[in-house]
């Protein structure tokens, strides 16, 4: 997943840590949509990996493909926000509401720590190293490779072709003549 990492600076005591905007590829569908993240106030490893889980677990929602989300990140709350696409057969914009718990968010941020620790802590230092010059807004690029493991509805899912698999077996037609 490509993600653009952005801080906005001056915002102290706001609700919010952070915003999660996910951007479709307009061209091809062979390249990946990028998800814009940006952190307000200080920057931190853990607001980050908070927000980079929100974007991974937005895409989880079951939207396919050409789907533009975005999502606040609450404190104490959990992201919450909205996916908008249009609909193959009517031609439609259809709209979706978006609320991921902090425990889904905790849980999917501790992987990604444990998988990109290092990664987020250097992107971390970066956008708070003081030289950048005034005015330019503080963003860096980070590609995380595909490691997270499929969420409990993923699992769910799953489970449930198989039910359906495990009780057609008795409907299969017999070839051996009974």
């Amino acid at each position: 997943m490509d993600f653009l990492v952005m801080l906005e600076e001056g915002v102290d005591l706001s609700p919010v840590l952070a915003r999660v905007d996910s951007v479709p590829s307009a061209f091809s569908q062979e390249r990946c949509d990028r998800d814009v993240v940006t952190l307000y106030g200080i920057p931190k490893t853990e607001s980050l990996a908070l927000a980079l889980a929100a974007a991974v677990e937005s895409h989880r929602t079951g939207v396919g493909p050409g789907t533009f989300r975005h999502l606040g990140l609450l404190v104490g709350r959990g992201a919450v926000g909205d996916a908008a696409w249009r609909d193959i057969t009517t031609g439609e914009i259809v709209t979706r509401d978006l609320d991921i718990p902090l425990d889904v968010l905790t849980a999917t941020a501790q992987h990604l720590v444990v998988h990109f620790g290092s990664k987020l802590q250097r992107l971390v230092a970066g956008l708070s190293m003081p030289d950048w010059p005034e005015g330019a807004r503080r963003a860096i690029s980070i590609t995380l490779d595909p490691v997270i493991e499929p969420t409990l509805a993923a699992i769910a899912k799953i489970e449930s072709v198989l039910d359906i698999f495990r009780e057609s077996d008795g409907m299969a037609f017999e070839l051996e003549g009974d």
